[in-house]
């Protein structure tokens, strides 16, 4: 679809366009296309800044047009557009906040192009296109690439919703079909059958027309006429249509006229409308003219008093106020919108050009109340919708800059298109503000009913009509509960449980995503998973710790290595044993971080490696010391199988089987890294699987036996004689080893994700400080401190007195 497809069924062509990002970050790239078209005119915006990304906004900046005829044999000269001005502020306010924020795109900035439509679609197509392809259209290919992203703030007509022609449009403003089937309640509730239809030359008319004419059929209401105002105002028709109005209300009592039209064209009809001195006409307006400023002047009274209609809902911009009056011809004196602003507020000439039938003035002005038209900002309506649509496409681009391919919320875990952070996440919350999309790109529809009524100084107010209701509406984030035995009109309001959100019902969140507090939008759950901040960092700074204290003991024992205590105590296991324990420290850092398939299948398989091997030198040293203590007689033989070999073989041997197990698990059932999502519903916790149970309980399994049977022999041998006696400080050793592993394995089970690798870690690190200074401190005190002590006389008891 070429961008010109869409743009003549815009009414009025009230849109925000989105340009200048990388088409493969949000699209596949388009297929190549020759230059087919080109425009040959000039047509420059009213505001432009530069940014990373720049925003296109068009809005009907002049309502009344003096079009030339144009017969497309010559190069068409500009058109003359002779306000929406406080929109194209809004939009520009918007800008601004966004790009002051540390929290919304905090390394891009956002630009924007500002385009007047002229409340025209031609002109409208060209501004669109002018943002499209630059500044200046000379030479301008205008029908190739992909079609750009637009998003309506005004643009109702139900024509709009068919994803398959229209998969980039978006509105903030509800779908006309709302709008109609409101309307045919409405006369059906005050008992109107005989009504007119007036309408605008334009999509949005005919639309909605068709509409209301199909919400009517079958109802007791009957349309008296159907007329169309012509697009560029014709005086003659315009008269010829009051001329059928004035007839029909005098013939019969068709006092209703329903319109269906844009302010542009309302204005100069309405104006000879009161030139004819037509009274006692019911008015109900659609939402585009309902609310319109121009009309609010004492001299549109009579005409006009007890209008009623379906507003857009209005909300609130803190900065407008402020913003609107930062806008003078000094601050911008090039640009003739704020030039014609100014004219047109007081009446009077800030440029001094020539030729100027106004009189002169300074362009500093104070803008006060009185140009209400321009500076009430009590209640936005338009202007609301500029503001939510700008937050909504920053908002979508900012969740779409953050997305890492291979982790995002679409399927396969892929970041896709730029719209779908449109559609798919389809509430935006902006402090007190909320924009919801639903899957056609349309809005939530919201309306306030509105009367027009006689104000204390004579002008027209636009007042909500009095709410009559059993029970008031549900706020998002929850749902009707209906009373039992109450009508269907009186309910109560039940938040929606956790995991729901609620547009119209509750429904629930995608699976990796959670409801916010307010049950308003569905958002990424938090991923959780052992990570290096307060619990991580600690662990590593343990392990670290362990590690550099386990290499300062071996310095200590090399260092000595010639002395009596570290001879006696085997040095070769000593060394074997701290060279262990220096591993069983490190291998805890590598349960800390984002879990993989590596980390995953290193985590269980390194500890239990690494503990077998402490273990099973431990077991060797334990035989040794008690091999030694139970010879009956010199010359025994039993220590020539307890030799340096044998000894290692033993530790090789007990080593080699926790190896193959290890083997065995990796081969079947390996680790792997998984994403919990049951434990906590509102969490997705990222953990490594143990593939399979049975061989994780086995490698535990076997490092039990070994402690088991090393607590065994050590214990027996506690009593042997000596002064240093290694047998007791095995026994203590090991029996703290075992206090932890036990106590593990309960808090481990009952322990998720990053707890359980937490626990897991701790008894890791816990077992190896156990070992450490069981083993060594008391060696190292006596090394270290008491060098009198470290003979081999002291150690056999039998120094001299």
């Amino acid at each position: 679809m070429t961008p010109l497809v869409l743009f003549p069924l815009l009414y009025s062509l009230c849109v925000l366009t989105i340009k200048y990002i990388p088409i493969s970050s949000f699209t596949s790239p388009p297929p190549s296309a020759t230059k087919v078209c080109t425009l040959q005119n000039s047509f420059q915006p009213g505001f432009v800044t530069k940014g990373d990304y720049v925003i296109g906004g068009i809005f009907p900046l002049h309502y009344n047009q003096e079009m030339p005829d144009l017969n497309c044999t010559y190069r068409p000269p500009p058109v003359k557009c002779n306000g929406a001005f406080r929109w194209a502020q809004t939009m520009r306010l918007a800008v601004e906040e966004i790009n002051q924020s540390a929290e919304l795109l905090p390394n891009y900035t956002l630009g924007y192009k500002i385009f007047d439509s002229c409340a025209y679609p031609l002109t409208g197509q060209r501004a669109a296109v002018a943002v499209l392809n630059g500044l200046s259209e000379d030479d301008s290919p205008v029908c190739s690439g992909a079609s750009p992203l637009l998003i309506s703030y005004f643009s109702s007509c139900a024509c709009l919703t068919d994803r398959r022609q229209y998969p980039t449009f978006f509105r903030v403003i509800p779908n006309d079909d709302y709008q109609v089937k409101a309307i045919a309640q409405l006369l059906l509730r005050f008992n109107w059958t005989w009504v007119g239809l007036v309408r605008g030359d334009h999509e949005y008319g005919r639309f909605a027309v068709q509409g209301l004419l199909r919400e009517l059929q079958g109802t007791k209401v009957c349309v008296a006429y159907l007329e169309m105002i012509p697009l560029l105002y014709n005086r003659q028709r315009a008269l010829e249509i009051m001329q059928t109005i004035h007839i029909v209300m005098r013939s019969s009592s068709a006092k209703v006229v329903v319109v269906f039209s844009a302010e542009g064209e309302m204005t100069p009809f309405l104006r000879d409308y009161m030139k004819q001195n037509i009274t006692g006409i019911q008015w109900v307006a659609s939402e585009a003219w309902v609310t319109a400023s121009v009309f609010t002047g004492s001299e549109y009274y009579p005409y006009l008093g007890g209008t009623i209609g379906f507003g857009i809902r209005k909300g609130h911009i803190s900065r407008l106020s402020d913003y609107l009056q930062t806008v003078n011809p000094q601050t911008y004196p090039n640009n003739i919108l704020v030039k014609e602003l100014w004219e047109a507020l007081y009446g009077c000439n800030p440029s001094l050009s020539p030729g100027s039938q106004l009189p002169p003035c300074s362009g500093q002005e104070s803008l006060l109340k009185q140009h209400s038209a321009y500076m009430n900002t009590s209640s936005p309506r338009v202007a609301y919708n500029v503001y939510k649509a700008v937050y909504a496409i920053a908002h979508s681009l900012h969740n779409l800059l953050l997305c890492h391919p291979g982790s995002g919320p679409f399927q396969n875990n892929s970041c896709v298109y730029f719209c779908f952070y449109l559609c798919c996440y389809c509430t935006v919350n902006i402090v007190s503000l909320k924009v919801n999309f639903d899957l056609k790109g349309d809005s939530i529809p919201y309306y306030d009913i509105l009367n027009w009524q006689r104000g204390t100084g004579g002008n027209i107010e636009f007042v909500n009509v009095p709410v009559s209701v059993c029970s008031t509406s549900c706020f998002p984030g929850s749902r009707k509960a209906v009373r039992r035995g109450e009508p269907v009109c009186c309910f109560d309001c039940v938040p929606c449980d956790s995991g729901k959100i609620n547009s119209i019902e509750c429904t629930f969140c995608p699976e990796d995503f959670w409801s916010n507090n307010d049950r308003t939008a569905c958002i990424p759950k938090k991923v959780e998973f052992l990570a290096y901040d307060s619990i991580g960092l600690a662990l590593t700074v343990i392990s670290v710790v362990g590690a550099c204290l386990t290499i300062v003991v071996f310095a200590v024992f090399f260092y000595h290595r010639n002395t009596a205590i570290v001879r006696v105590n085997n040095c070769e296991l000593s060394f074997f044993i701290l060279f262990a324990l220096t591993l069983c420290f490190l291998c805890s850092l590598v349960f800390i971080g984002e879990p993989t398939t590596w980390s995953c299948m290193l985590r269980h398989t390194a500890f239990s490696i690494t503990f077998s091997l402490c273990i099973s030198c431990i077991l060797g040293k334990t035989l040794v010391v008690l091999a030694a203590f139970t010879a009956t007689r010199p010359g025994d033989n039993i220590m020539k199988w307890l030799g340096p070999k044998q000894q290692r073989a033993i530790i090789f041997s007990c080593t080699l089987i926790q190896v193959v197990i290890c083997a065995v698990w990796l081969i079947n059932a390996p680790p792997f890294p998984s994403r919990n999502t049951q434990y906590e519903r509102s969490k997705i916790i990222l953990e490594c699987s143990v593939g399979s149970s049975l061989a994780f309980w086995c490698v535990l399994g076997y490092i039990g036996l070994q402690a088991c049977l090393c607590f065994v022999l050590a214990f027996l041998a506690r009593r042997l004689p000596g002064k240093f006696n290694e047998a007791k400080f095995i026994t203590f050793s090991i029996l703290i080893f075992c206090a932890v592993w036990l106590a593990f394995i309960p808090a481990y089970i009952s322990s998720p994700g990053m707890y359980a690798d937490s626990v897991e870690s701790f008894a890791i690190l816990a077992s190896s400080f156990g070992l450490l200074f069981c083993l060594f401190a008391p060696k190292c005190y006596i090394i270290l401190l008491k060098p009198e002590k470290n003979t081999k006389q002291h150690l056999m008891g039998k120094e001299k007195k």
